[in-house]
């Protein structure tokens, strides 16, 4: 293995798959060994490295919706690297909140009546 690579962006392709609600990547990375392909996903983000002979590919992807990285698949073939990823419901990890009316707690998603106040007898 050389010492020094001379570092090089793969041709990329990356798309909505909206009939299967994924995100499909495709990285040209001929000639590297699928033992030393790296690839790491975060929500918003791929990230790729490839050493193939005197070169190493790189890439960097950001992602404008988020996915669901453990839930990644990935294929090597014929020099093509095809990543497909589910996409992440945007409210998948939404808290909901407990609102306070005058400084009382009152259950979400319920209505309280306020009783009428009562004046001087």
């Amino acid at each position: 293995m050389p010492k020094y690579r001379i570092k090089v962006a793969p041709n990329t392709v990356a798309y909505a798959d909206e009939e299967n609600n994924k995100l499909v990547a495709e990285f040209a990375i001929p000639g590297a060994p699928t033992d030393t392909i790296d690839v790491k996903i975060l929500e918003d983000s791929i990230h790729l490295t490839a050493p193939a002979r005197d070169i190493e590919y790189v890439s960097a992807l950001a992602l404008g919706w988020p996915v669901k990285p453990d839930k990644a698949e990935a294929n090597y073939e014929h020099g093509l690297l095809r990543i497909e990823v589910p996409f992440k419901d945007p409210m998948e990890d939404a808290v909901t909140v407990a609102i306070k009316a005058g400084g009382v707690e009152i259950k979400t998603k319920a209505l309280l009546q306020k009783t009428p106040e009562k004046g001087p007898k």
